[in-house]
């Protein structure tokens, strides 16, 4: 069991219709160079994964994804600095991430948003730091990935107060349906990621199958969030396959259309070619 818990799971089959990984770190992954990218990225469109979104959560891993989206076509990047790193984000920071988020193959600005679960950033820097990135997504005219960790009030409102920005991703999804609701009143996109498979996981059930078509994305947040019956596993960005099966059983919806709402969606969210 030891072993298998650190195994990949097993690659499934094709979709019928390729989708994008919204949301993956292909560094966390283990990714470090341009053969490594490729080789990822191989094994997900053998699984109908045909592009993926890699993001930043650091400097450093900001620098990385940007780099990456240049080696491979089907690989395109999101750069923000993640709001549990946001203790120190001064002048400096600020100018290195909107050089990085001007990169043509960046397509969003993120992650970005409020984590009250961890207590590394206090909770006013983080705030801070989010306002920042939502104006920077504005004045782009490039999507708003967010973070949000038990802050679902306090990221609403800011928004709010900010002024969102076109295109509103809520990486992750973590709300219920009553969240879910509130976002789709707004035209945020809620982007569903292994979580949503979860046997315990309620109100992100309900939140799925009430989440209109054009507004929900797939994604792993790879390497983490493994989709069941995976779960504990390493994770990797054809498993977005797993969770877009699960999406159409809990909607009562054919693959192929589930598959195809997510592609299209992701192609508008991000200004990806057709």
């Amino acid at each position: 069991m030891g072993d298998e818990k650190r195994e990949l799971p097993p690659i499934p089959d094709r979709l019928p219709v390729t989708v994008v990984d919204a949301h993956t770190h292909l560094d966390a992954c283990g990714a470090e160079t341009a053969a490594d990218v490729a080789a990822m990225v191989d094994r997900a469109e053998r699984a109908g994964v045909a592009r993926v979104v890699t993001v930043a959560d650091d400097l450093a891993a900001a620098r990385w994804a940007a780099e990456a989206s240049t080696w491979d076509s089907r690989v395109f990047a999101a750069v923000a600095i993640h709001p549990t790193r946001t203790k120190e984000f001064g002048d400096a920071e600020q100018s290195e991430v909107e050089r990085l988020a001007r990169g043509e193959r960046v397509v969003a600005v993120g992650e970005t948003g409020l984590d009250y679960y961890w207590d590394y950033s206090p909770h006013d820097a983080q705030q801070a730091a989010f306002r920042w990135h939502i104006d920077l997504a504005k004045r782009l005219g490039k999507a708003l990935m967010i973070h949000d960790r038990d802050a679902h009030e306090d990221v609403l409102r800011i928004l709010e107060e900010e002024g969102a920005p076109e295109t509103v991703v809520f990486h992750c999804f973590s709300g219920d349906e009553h969240i879910a609701r509130r976002c789709i009143d707004k035209g945020y996109i809620l982007s569903f990621a292994g979580t949503v498979t979860f046997k315990n996981a309620r109100g992100l059930h309900e939140a799925a199958r009430i989440v209109p078509r054009g507004q929900f994305l797939a994604e792993t947040d790879a390497p983490f969030l493994t989709p069941h019956p995976y779960r504990g596993r390493p994770n990797e960005p054809y498993c977005t396959a797993y969770t877009v099966r699960y999406l159409a059983q809990l909607r009562g919806e054919a693959v192929h259309e589930v598959a195809e709402a997510v592609r299209t969606t992701a192609e508008r969210a991000y200004q990806l070619p057709a």
